[in-house]
C-alpha cells in the first residue's frame, strides 16, 4: 500500500497556514513589505493574463540571471510563448520586471497551496512549468503534473545536506521526483543525489550549470567616480560574503595594507542588510567604513560597503582580485563564473561543495588560490598583486571556464515537451 505523502504534507502545510502568514504580515508591519506583496505570497492576488505562459521560478537574483540564457532560447523557438516569472524575494522580482521583455509577467511565489498553484496555472494558462536549482515545491509540482503538464528542473542542485533532509522525507521525495519531466542535474554530484531519491534514468537530461553562461548585463558599468576611486589591480572584493567572514576579510585587509597602503577592499555582503554591522564590524578594526546605500562616497582609507542589490557587476568590474563568499563558513561556496567573466583573480576559502568540480579544476591548474583564515587570505592577496602571477591566474581560469556545455540541447529537450506549436528553430546566439 502506497504511504499518502501529499495528502500528509497538505494537512501539515494547512496546520502551518496562519503563523507563516502571521509571520509574513509582520513584514508589512514592520515595512519591510507591502500589504500587496503580503496578498501575493499567502496566494490572495494571483492576477492573471491570456496565456498561453511558460511559469520559471527561481528563488532570488542569482538564479535569475543564470535562468536567463535558457529563457531567451525558449522565446525564440516559441516566439509567442509569454513567460510568468515568481521569486521569493522582492529583488529577484524586480530583476525580472527590469528585463523588460514583452509578455512578462513577475511576481512573488505564492505559499505552495494547492489552491494558490491551481488558481495561477488557470488564470495564466501555464503551459509548463521550469524550476531553477533546488526549489522542489511538492504542491506546486502536483498541480502541474495532475493537469499533464511538464515540469523541467534545470541546473538542479542538490547538496549532501539537502538530499539527508529530503531523505528523512523519502516517502515524499518520491511522489516529487516522480512527477518530474526532466531534470538537468547541476552536477555530478547533484545527478547521483537525485537518482538516490528516486529520479530515474529516462528523466536525466545532460548535466548542465547555467552559471557557466554568465552575461554581464551591459548597461551596468562603472560610473567615472567609481572608476577614479577604485584603481583596479589595486582592488580586491570581497563577494557574497556571510555573516564570520567580513571579520576576517577585514584582518586580512589590514594585514595588507601594512606592506601596500594603497590597497582598496570593497565588501559586497550576500544580504544587503547586513551592511551596518559590517560597517560596526570596520570601524572596531579600526578602518573607515563607506556604505553604499547611504549614498556615501568611497573615503580614501574607507572600506566600501556595498550593501546593495542587483549590482554585482560594478563590484568585479572595478576589482583587480575577487575573494568568492560563503566559502570560509558553512555555506558552499558562490559562483566563480561571474568574476571571471570580469578576468577578476579568484580566490575562495574550504568550502566549495557548491561548485566541487570546477573549483577543483582551478586549484589544481593553479588558476584560483584557497585561504583559511585572514593570515593566508593575505599572504594570497600579496601573490596577486605581482602582475605576472595575477596575469597567468587569471588565463588559466579562463581556459578551464571556457568548457563546452550542453545548453543546446537541453533547451532543444524541454522545446519538444511543451504542449505548443513549434516556432522557428534557433540555436543559442
Amino acid at each position: 500500500m502506497r504511504f499518502p505523502a501529499l495528502p500528509l504534507y497538505r494537512v501539515v502545510l494547512s496546520l502551518a497556514w496562519v503563523p507563516v502568514a502571521a509571520l509574513l504580515l509582520l513584514r508589512v508591519v514592520r515595512g519591510r513589505e507591502s500589504l500587496a506583496d503580503w496578498c501575493q505570497r499567502m496566494g490572495l492576488s494571483i492576477g492573471g493574463a491570456p496565456g498561453p505562459h511558460l511559469w520559471l521560478h527561481a528563488a532570488s537574483n542569482g538564479e535569475l540571471i543564470s535562468a536567463r540564457p535558457v529563457l531567451l532560447a525558449l522565446r525564440a523557438r516559441h516566439p509567442g510563448l509569454k513567460l510568468l516569472v515568481t521569486t521569493n524575494s522582492l529583488g529577484g522580482r524586480a530583476m525580472a520586471r527590469g528585463w523588460a521583455l514583452d509578455g512578462l509577467t513577475a511576481r512573488l511565489a505564492p505559499v505552495d497551496s494547492r489552491r494558490a498553484s491551481v488558481r495561477l496555472i488557470r488564470r495564466y494558462d501555464v503551459r509548463g512549468h521550469v524550476l531553477l536549482e533546488s526549489e522542489f515545491w511538492p504542491n506546486r509540482i502536483a498541480a502541474l503534473a495532475a493537469r499533464g503538464l511538464p515540469v523541467f528542473a534545470i541546473g538542479a542542485r542538490l547538496s549532501r545536506r539537502s538530499a539527508q533532509a529530503w531523505r528523512r522525507v523519502a516517502w515524499l521525495a518520491d511522489e516529487v521526483m516522480g512527477r518530474l519531466t526532466l531534470v538537468s542535474p547541476q552536477d555530478d554530484g547533484s545527478r547521483r543525489r537525485l537518482l538516490q531519491l528516486g529520479l530515474t534514468a529516462g528523466q536525466l537530461a545532460p548535466v548542465l550549470d547555467l552559471k557557466a553562461f554568465y552575461a554581464p548585463p551591459g548597461h551596468l558599468v562603472p560610473d567615472a567616480a567609481l572608476r577614479a576611486a577604485f584603481a583596479r589591480d589595486e582592488t580586491w572584493l570581497a563577494a557574497s560574503t556571510h555573516e564570520g567572514e567580513d571579520r576576517i576579510v577585514l584582518a586580512a585587509h589590514a594585514l595588507l595594507r601594512v606592506a601596500r597602503p594603497e590597497t582598496r577592499l570593497i565588501i559586497a555582503p550576500r544580504h544587503p542588510e547586513r551592511g551596518p554591522a559590517i560597517a560596526s564590524l570596520a570601524r572596531a578594526a579600526g578602518i573607515e567604513p563607506a556604505l553604499r546605500s547611504a549614498g556615501e562616497a568611497p573615503g580614501e582609507d574607507a572600506v566600501y560597503i556595498a550593501d546593495t542589490l542587483g549590482e554585482m557587476p560594478l563590484w568585479y568590474a572595478l576589482a583587480g582580485t575577487t575573494f568568492i563568499g560563503g566559502s570560509l563558513v558553512d555555506k558552499g561556496g558562490h559562483t566563480p563564473f561571474e568574476p571571471a567573466v570580469f578576468d577578476s583573480t579568484l580566490l575562495h576559502g574550504p568550502d566549495t561543495s557548491n561548485f566541487t568540480r570546477i573549483f577543483r579544476r582551478l586549484d589544481v591548474t593553479g588558476a584560483a588560490i584557497q585561504v583559511s583564515d585572514a593570515e593566508s587570505l593575505a599572504r594570497a592577496l600579496r601573490q596577486t598583486l605581482d602582475p605576472e602571477r595575477r596575469d597567468t591566474m587569471r588565463r588559466m581560469a579562463r581556459d578551464q571556464l571556457d568548457h563546452p556545455a550542453d545548453l543546446d540541447t537541453v533547451v532543444a529537450a524541454i522545446s519538444a515537451r511543451l504542449p505548443l506549436p513549434a516556432g522557428r528553430a534557433a540555436g543559442i546566439g
